[in-house]
């Protein structure tokens, strides 16, 4: 295989069906070394010690969700949530998009990762990530599931992604927020990003059309990790950036099936991806030791670290560029991964919460209402550095736990994950990875090692005989003791100061769980709308 092949000879579907021609060369399905050469050679990287590449995204230091949106067009309108976000767009105006794209990209060099997504056979699905910068088809051959070299010769993908950030919209003509654009076409099986170097685009516009494709299937698509304990039960964990999806999921104890998407079909959960994209802002070899290890591997893509210019060593601890430092490398990387990426249906459902008032306690124990209840909520803080502009972290609702990525009705996704939840007879928890003793700025973060023995001690069945006690203003069965946790910080009323000023924060916080919650209150049924909080 030739590195600077221009003909279709890796793939009998060549970019003319994506819209691409008069190109230079085409760099198809490179290795991870050959890539790692362009990258240097081209100078969008540096090679750090021990064998990370390094690479800066540019003002985009996470993702823009102002400027994502989908085509409104016949054949997917009628399923879409329109609204805030999902935003619709011109057909018209995305072909336009497209056709200057491919002019820009005339004559130029690109990159080719055909691979797929999902790690169920029966819902695996071929992609195309067709990139102008080799680092970022590092990225994706990271992220996506890697083709064997027989199934690339008769590769046809079902969706592609073309991005090139140096490709940027007109607001005025184009009618976007910004220069930057995310835009996916169903109709057309197709995303264009432009504007923008940031790489977790990629892997979440891919997480979109899955989200999208799959509740169709009966497939309930999720922003989780999992993984399996030693007594072969799976767990998964929902969760934003910056909850501890990630960090709580990659346990030497326990087998990984993925850190961020997941499916649950009628044989249990299968990861998405074959890669891992973590957040590493001081990240410490002792709290994070699989996850640590991986950046100072060869094959991991580290975004935005800072770094020696001469020994080339890396600064976990140094935020002056962005707190969204990131990660992404195989998931191979992670010694106890799964070799298939799929595991049974759940034993344990874990919602992580990073809550900035300091009120949700530490762990609790959820009816299957009130579960769908906080599904639908999908509550946390906003870290810092993981949109723009977020410098602090602040109160969100995110449905599903996801909501940007959720193009469908939330009330479709919660009603999958009912009927899953009475499939597996799942226990269902709450864990607040967030704030006690106070809200953030005058509390402190949950430590670490409290949440981990609290998520052992759910997933090795160590609860099942502890005491629970009702927690008054949002209904939670907060367990009196658990294993290796002190228990004075299991009551989060007894953390704080003055109990007083707890009492108002959590009526605070109640008050806007339920105002958030008036927009699914036409399709929620009475025992959903029952299990949220007394505000």
């Amino acid at each position: 295989m030739r590195d600077n092949d221009r003909s279709n000879e890796h793939s009998h579907y060549g970019l003319e069906n994506h819209g691409l021609s008069n190109l230079n060369d085409i760099y198809w399905n490179l290795t991870t070394p050959a890539l790692y050469e362009h990258v240097v050679r081209r100078r969008e990287g540096v090679l750090a010690h021990l064998g990370p590449i390094i690479v800066r995204t540019g003002h985009h230091t996470g993702r823009s969700a102002n400027d994502k949106f989908t085509v409104q067009e016949s054949s997917s309108e009628k399923e879409i949530w329109w609204g805030k976000i999902n935003r619709p767009f011109s057909a018209e105006t995305f072909d336009d998009l497209h056709h200057r794209m491919a002019a820009q990209l005339q004559s130029q060099d690109v990159y080719v990762q055909d691979c797929y997504v999902g790690a169920s056979p029966k819902h695996r699905m071929p992609i195309r990530i067709i990139t102008q910068n080799a680092w970022h088809n590092l990225f994706a051959r990271n992220m996506f599931l890697q083709a064997s070299a027989e199934e690339l010769t008769k590769h046809v993908p079902e969706f592609t992604v073309i991005q090139v950030p140096e490709f940027h919209a007109n607001p005025e003509k184009d009618g976007t927020n910004s220069e930057t654009f995310i835009i996916v076409n169903f109709a057309k099986k197709l995303v264009l990003i432009g504007g923008t170097s940031y790489g977790g685009e990629i892997k979440k516009s891919i997480f979109s059309v899955m989200n999208y494709l799959l509740p169709a299937k009966s497939v309930l698509p999720m922003h989780c990790s999992a993984n399996i304990g030693a007594d072969g039960n799976t767990a998964i964990f929902f969760g934003l950036s910056g909850t501890g999806k990630t960090t709580l999921s990659a346990d030497a104890s326990k087998t990984l099936i993925g850190d961020d998407e997941h499916g649950w079909d009628e044989k249990g959960i299968f990861n998405f991806e074959g890669g891992c994209y973590a957040k590493l802002i001081k990240l410490s070899p002792e709290a994070e030791p699989e996850i640590y290890e991986t950046t100072r591997r060869f094959g991991t893509l580290l975004e935005n670290v800072p770094y020696d210019p001469e020994t080339r060593r890396v600064d976990l601890m140094d935020e002056s560029l962005t707190e969204n430092t990131r990660g992404s490398y195989p998931i191979s990387h992670i010694s106890n991964a799964s070799k298939n990426g799929m595991g049974g249906h759940p034993r344990n459902v874990i919602f992580l919460s990073a809550d900035a008032f300091g009120v949700l306690p530490p762990l609790a124990k959820l009816t299957k209402e009130q579960a769908m209840y906080h599904f639908l909520s999908g509550y946390t803080a906003k870290v810092a550095g993981t949109e723009k502009g977020i410098t602090e972290p602040q109160p969100n609702f995110s449905t599903c736990y996801g909501a940007p990525f959720m193009p469908r009705h939330p009330q479709r996704y919660a009603e999958l994950l009912g009927k899953k939840l009475d499939d597996s007879n799942a226990d269902i928890w709450l864990i607040n990875t967030g704030w006690s003793g106070g809200p953030y700025g005058v509390g402190d973060r949950i430590k670490i090692a409290y949440t981990r023995a609290m998520v052992n001690a759910v997933l090795d069945g160590k609860l099942k005989d502890v005491p629970l006690e009702t927690e008054p203003f949002f209904g939670l069965q907060v367990p009196k003791h658990c294993p290796e946790v002190p228990d004075e910080i299991l009551n989060p009323r007894n953390t704080w100061s003055n109990p007083a000023d707890y009492d108002a924060q959590a009526k605070k916080l109640a008050q806007m769980f339920a105002n958030n919650f008036k927009q699914y209150a036409d399709e929620a049924t009475p025992e959903i709308l029952a299990a949220g909080p007394s505000a």
